[in-house]
C-alpha cells in the first residue's frame, strides 16, 4: 500500500504523518501539495490522508475554501474507484464539505474548544482501519477540535 499525503495552506501533522507512515511502518509515503492536479500511480490498493490543520486559516467553515483545491477533483475520482481516503481533524472537515462524506460538523456544545483524551470501540470490524481491533477494547484517542459534532441523517448512522 502507497500513501499520499494531501498538504494544504495552513495544514498540520502533515510531517507527522509522513514520519509516522514512512519511517514507523516503513510504507512508501509522499506528500501531495493540494496545487497538483493529478495523482500519478495511486490505485485502489492505495490510501489517500488529509491531515488536521487550519486549511486556509479556517476564515469560513473549516475545509469549506480547500475543498475547491485542484488536487480535491482527484481525491473524489480516487475515492469513487475505490481507493481509501483518510480525513484527520480538518480533513475529515475537507471531506464533508466536499460531499465526499454525507453531513457536517457542527460547533462543540458551548462553542468550547475542546482537547483531551476520549474512548472509542469500533463499531464495526467491516472496515480497512477496523478489521484487525479488538471489538472489546475500548481505544483512548487524542481529540482536540472545536467542531467537533458530526450530524448527519438517521439512516446515515
Amino acid at each position: 500500500m502507497r500513501f499520499g499525503v494531501v498538504v494544504f495552506p495552513g495544514s498540520n501533522c502533515d510531517d507527522d504523518m509522513v514520519h509516522v507512515l514512512g519511517t514507523v511502518f516503513r510504507r512508501p509515503v509522499e506528500k501531495i501539495w493540494h496545487k497538483q492536479d493529478h495523482l500519478h500511480g495511486y490505485g485502489p490498493g492505495d490510501c489517500l490522508i488529509l491531515p488536521g490543520g487550519f486549511s486556509y486559516g479556517d476564515y469560513l467553515r473549516c475545509g469549506a475554501i480547500a475543498r475547491f483545491s485542484p488536487i480535491m477533483k482527484e481525491v473524489l475520482r480516487f475515492a469513487n474507484e475505490g481507493g481509501l481516503v483518510i480525513g484527520i481533524c480538518n480533513g475529515f472537515q475537507i471531506l464533508c464539505e466536499a460531499h465526499l462524506l454525507p453531513g457536517q460538523l457542527l460547533r462543540n456544545v458551548g462553542e468550547d474548544f475542546i482537547c483531551r483524551n476520549i474512548h472509542l470501540r469500533a463499531a464495526s470490524l467491516d472496515t480497512p482501519l477496523t478489521c484487525r481491533l479488538d471489538p472489546n477494547n475500548a481505544y483512548m484517542i487524542p481529540i482536540a477540535h472545536a467542531d467537533g459534532r458530526y450530524y448527519t441523517d438517521e439512516k446515515t448512522l
